[in-house]
């Protein structure tokens, strides 16, 4: 697995701000070479995972596309599920919630977070994930 010099969790807020993708696209086409799937191809895969899994304000989309990264990087079911586990719990102590819906404060009117720094977040811990993964 290639070690990632550089952040990407700027890029990947920028393509959910351009409003191009939608947040799991965000997250999953900027880490797409680290999970060796064509760019084109992943946004196609990932596009039914907005605004909460297809318009259902559910898991948080942001977080399906890490996970889609994970998997891809993983190859191995277990493997993969307790990485996602561990983002998962993760994004959760850091934020309150994991769903679209309780993120943005939908029952509240008070949100927990923005959807772009939903995509920073999860970024920036597929990141740290795929940094100090051994090769899988």
């Amino acid at each position: 697995m290639e070690n990632l010099n550089k952040s990407r969790v700027e890029e990947a807020v920028e393509r959910k701000r351009s409003g191009k993708f939608n947040c799991a696209q965000s997250v999953a086409c900027t880490y797409c070479d680290a999970a060796g799937v064509d760019e084109t191809v992943m946004n196609n895969i990932a596009g039914a995972f907005g605004s909460g899994m297809g318009c259902t304000q559910g898991t948080c989309g942001a977080l399906v596309g890490a996970g889609m990264v994970v998997g891809m990087v993983r190859k191995d079911r277990v493997a993969a599920m307790r990485d996602m586990r561990s983002i998962m719990e993760r994004f959760r102590n850091a934020n309150g919630a994991v769903t679209c819906r309780e993120l943005k404060g939908l029952d509240t009117g008070t949100p927990l977070r923005a959807c772009n720094d939903c995509v920073a977040d999860a970024s920036a811990l597929l990141e740290e994930l795929l940094a100090s993964a051994p090769n899988p």
